[in-house]
């Protein structure tokens, strides 16, 4: 593929209500498109599964030799503050990051991307979503009671359809290493001017060598660099089994991130993963007690891909003069986020504890 355009935001699709002309929007719930103006609904067009979970060719990628109906022009433009990219739809040309709110202008000009093969669909409404990050902020005794009264009262949540690649790929792996072996021998050793004997552990090691294969599916890699994967990574698990064939009806009402990560830099990141897995089953093939591995060669056959979108809620909150951002899994409602921190509430409970310590060594003191 070509470079991997600057990132960009994006506004929400949408779609216009045959009977008022007002927005419908996704309904995670009901699985409808629904006008909130005049309250007519319309079920969303089913698309071939089959085709949703049909990988691309990896190498015709990197070729840019993929069919037509596979790619599209976007245009994009660089949120100054977190490098989102969110494909600007319409006649829009300036927006609010849904990441950082930090106002962003498009750009004039247009990029080749890969077209989102599937999606998966909100489960969970923005009420459930936001209820969801209160609990978890409420569990958060060190954060900032004020912070927690803003995120209560405080806007609706943005909801993001973010980027994923996906790798499949045949692996053959041939090692050679070590198996060890562990056994005991008893040794006599002089203590307080006696005789005392004890067991001392020992390893015997053995040449191995073997081939292992494994294929892997649905190797999961976040395409965005919007958000900090420490976060996104948290995120897991996603049933990927509930993904849709792709459908614009799908993002009514949601905004969606473009891809910043490239499909190459991806399959890198994939590599890595796979290489892991790989090492546990080669550790696993020697078997013993104990493993050495001295090297791996690894040969990788029938790579495919799928670009995929995601479901995430996001809010980004600032709280004097700080910036704090909480994303909800769309699917699950697991909730990550950064962890702000009370300097008055640490201070007490560090005080506190310093006058529990100090009682409870005066106690002992006079039970002496």
């Amino acid at each position: 593929m070509t470079a991997t355009p600057p990132p960009a935001p994006q506004e929400s699709t949408r779609f216009p209500c045959p009977q008022c002309g007002a927005d419908y929007r996704f309904a995670p719930r009901q699985g409808l498109l629904i006008c909130d103006h005049c309250g007519h609904e319309e079920a969303t067009e089913q698309g071939d599964r089959a085709a949703a979970i049909t990988e691309l060719d990896f190498k015709s990628a990197l070729a840019e030799q993929l069919p037509a109906a596979d790619v599209m022009e976007t245009r994009a433009c660089s949120c100054p503050n977190c490098a989102a990219h969110v494909v600007f739809s319409g006649d829009t040309h300036a927006t609010e990051c849904p990441f950082c709110a930090t106002p962003v202008v498009v750009d004039t000009g247009t990029h080749r991307q890969i077209k989102p093969r599937a999606v998966l669909p909100f489960q969970l409404a923005e009420k459930e979503a936001h209820s969801a990050m209160n609990r978890w902020l409420g569990g958060l005794w060190f954060a900032p009671n004020g912070l927690k009264d803003y995120a209560r009262k405080g806007r609706k949540m943005d909801g993001i359809y973010v980027p994923y690649w996906t790798y499949d790929a045949d692996t053959k792996s041939a090692y050679v290493g070590e198996r060890g072996t562990v056994y005991y021998v008893t040794e006599t050793v002089m203590r307080d001017g006696k005789p005392e004997s004890r067991q001392v552990q020992k390893i015997r090691w053995r040449p191995a060598s073997g081939r292992v294969g494994r294929w892997f599916d649905d190797v999961l890699v976040l395409a965005s660099r919007a958000l900090p994967k420490k976060y996104t990574d948290a995120l897991e698990p996603w049933d990927l089994s509930a993904l849709e064939p792709y459908a614009p009806e799908f993002l009514a009402g949601f905004q969606a991130e473009g891809y910043s990560i490239a499909l190459e830099e991806g399959y890198e990141e994939a590599r890595t993963r796979m290489d892991r897995v790989i090492r546990r089953d080669v550790a696993f093939d020697i078997g013993g007690d104990r493993q050495r591995i001295h090297s791996i060669s690894t040969t990788v056959n029938d790579v495919t891909f799928k670009h995929i979108l995601l479901p995430v809620w996001l809010a980004a909150y600032k709280y004097r003069g700080q910036s704090y951002r909480f994303v909800v899994n769309g699917q699950t409602g697991r909730v990550q986020g950064e962890r702000p921190y009370s300097v008055w509430k640490i201070s007490c409970a560090v005080a506190l504890a310093a006058l529990a310590a100090g009682a409870l060594g005066y106690i002992i003191a006079q039970n002496q």
